[in-house]
């Protein structure tokens, strides 16, 4: 699969979309690849500050229990309330299955990320 190259993405499989400066953030398809079928999602409350790198959730298959990493630090500003009764959105469209949007407290974090062809290559290793 060829990786979109509007995003960014950490080495933990999640990917962000900058829109100044909010970034939305899911997780990649070699991600749920991995996962097989997502049952839960949990993610944090609305005005919750995340710090880039470190926990802001989880996710919930039928294989294991995965922790979500936060792609950037910021405040959240939106969370997709869908995944809580349609999980599954995930296996089905994992770059429409966002899980928050997040107003970036240092836009510079974002540079600290990998580009489509970075992140294809982290994959072939």
């Amino acid at each position: 699969m060829a990786y979109p190259t509007n995003l960014k993405y950490t080495k933990d499989h999640e990917w962000i979309r900058l829109e100044g400066d909010i970034g939305t953030v899911g997780i990649t398809d070699f991600a749920q690849q991995q996962l097989g079928d997502v049952v839960y999602v949990e993610l944090p409350e609305v005005g919750a500050t995340l710090t880039a790198g470190q926990v802001f959730g989880s996710i919930e298959s039928v294989k294991a229990v995965s922790e979500l990493f936060a792609p950037v630090g910021g405040e959240v500003v939106e969370v997709n309330a869908t995944l809580k009764d349609k999980p599954e959105a995930v296996n089905q469209q994992p770059l429409e299955a966002w899980m928050v949007k997040v107003k970036l407290s240092s836009p510079a974090d974002a540079g600290a990320l990998m580009d489509a062809g970075e992140y294809e290559a982290l994959l072939a290793k």
